[in-house]
């Protein structure tokens, strides 16, 4: 009888513990999630009246050098220059400190980028101002390390779920993108509810949802989008190499910031008027949604938007990747699909996500976000083209902060950084201490 009242009492003891950090995580990711639906709200807002007013008034583009010098001015007068995605993520890492002046910085940063016609997304701004926002509310808190990097990710979370609409992609793609081959499960909850929040507060902003018709689920269409996924993995590798090397050669041959920008600025407005559209000017959502719900883009497309994204990034101008990467997998899939015997549409629709996943490394998180954006009907495609992009996209990705824990290709650890892995890594090499790990 006494072993049975003891093990009730340490079953209270550990309950009451257990729903002690339930409620109080509740409680945090509840306030994380609303500053980041307000604020992405407002951001989706700006972005949105840039755009607009941008193509209302074409002449617009001809200012992105100027904007680009408020930019850089903006940047150092807050002293966040060099700051980006990347840091972000080594805040969950390392635990690095994220100033509070980013969150202005890349609010105004890439409001002006879409007001002068850079070719950049969103995502980029929304991690950023996101994991800045959970980690200071965590202070407020007086959370210890750990729990910050938790709040970091809740975060990032919820502004991706505040900009998309995509609460369930938002949640795995924040507790993925840091560490490829693990989940950070105990920072579900956080993420979760943070997003959710986030997804009810901006109930202004639309949720990014595209009509998708898929075929019948049969043996000869599998098989042509595994051919299709393979092509796509090429062009996620492609398309990271590209952002990286003009990232690379640009400050090597402009390393003043200042210069930076304002070639970059008149390269990209030179290319505009090269090419006749402004089709790859901004984010470019009209042309995703055009391929993939039409399934008509121009042959091109993918390439200069890609052009485009890697000038307007490289040369300092602010906001994302992600969208970009949207924009051509789904510019690919409507050249390409037709050729192999898929429906340009649903080709479009599995390029979007595919190379997304190629070029992120986070299949399960790129899974969810086609449903949350298709529907579930073409569920053992997405799964299939996901699967494939991510396997053969190699150890390349956007964010070269992002490490690759295990192989991709056996079970083995290899602790990496993405892009920094060599081939022929002895199969037993040492698998470094990696705090958020423990």
């Amino acid at each position: 009888m006494k072993g049975i009242v003891r093990w009730f009492l340490d079953w209270l003891k550990r309950g009451k513990e257990y729903l002690g950090v339930l409620l109080r995580w509740l409680c945090i990711s509840i306030c994380i999630g609303a500053v980041c639906g307000v604020i992405g709200a407002s951001f989706h807002i700006g972005v949105h009246y840039a755009t607009e007013l941008r193509v209302e008034h074409p002449w617009l583009l001809w200012c992105l050098p100027v904007l680009g010098l408020g930019i850089v001015a903006f940047y150092k007068l807050t002293k966040t220059e060099g700051l980006g995605t990347n840091d972000i993520i080594d805040a969950v890492h390392k635990g690095k400190k994220l100033p509070i002046f980013l969150l202005p910085a890349i609010f105004i940063g890439a409001v002006l980028t879409h007001l002068g016609g850079g070719s950049a997304g969103r995502e980029g701004a929304a991690l950023q101002m996101g994991g800045t926002i959970g980690q200071h509310t965590g202070r407020l808190f007086r959370l210890d390390e750990r729990d910050l990097r938790t709040a970091t990710l809740a975060g990032m979370a919820a502004f991706f779920s505040a900009l998309f609409g995509t609460p369930l992609a938002a949640t795995m793609f924040a507790l993925m993108v840091i560490s490829v081959g693990i989940t950070y499960q105990a920072a579900f909850i956080p993420c979760m509810t943070a997003a959710l929040t986030a997804f009810f507060v901006a109930m202004g902003v639309e949720p990014t949802r595209l009509a998708v018709t898929f075929p019948a689920t049969e043996a000869g269409m599998l098989v042509r989008v595994m051919v299709f996924s393979i092509l796509c993995a090429l062009v996620s590798d492609l398309f990271c190499g590209v952002i990286h090397f003009a990232e690379h050669k640009m400050k090597h041959c402009f390393p003043n910031a200042w210069v930076r920008v304002v070639v970059g600025g008149v390269a990209v407005v030179a290319l505009t008027y090269l090419c006749g559209t402004t089709d790859y000017n901004g984010a470019g959502m009209e042309v995703i949604v055009a391929a993939v719900e039409e399934g008509s883009v121009r042959p091109e497309a993918f390439l200069l938007k890609l052009l485009f994204t890697a000038i307007t990034l490289a040369a300092g101008f602010k906001g994302g990747e992600v969208v970009p990467s949207f924009f051509v997998g789904a510019a690919f899939g409507c050249l390409v699909g037709p050729v192999l015997g898929i429906p340009a549409g649903f080709a479009a629709a599995l390029g979007l996500v595919a190379v997304f996943c190629g070029a992120t490394n986070c299949p399960i998180a790129s899974i969810f976000l086609a449903i949350e954006m298709y529907g579930d009907g073409g569920l053992l495609y997405y799964a299939l083209a996901c699967g494939i992009s991510y396997m053969l996209s190699a150890y390349t990705g956007l964010y070269s902060s992002q490490t690759i824990l295990h192989s991709k290709l056996k079970t083995q650890n290899i602790n990496v950084y993405t892009n920094s892995y060599q081939a022929g890594l002895p199969e037993n090499a040492p698998l470094e201490e990696y705090d958020m790990a423990q």
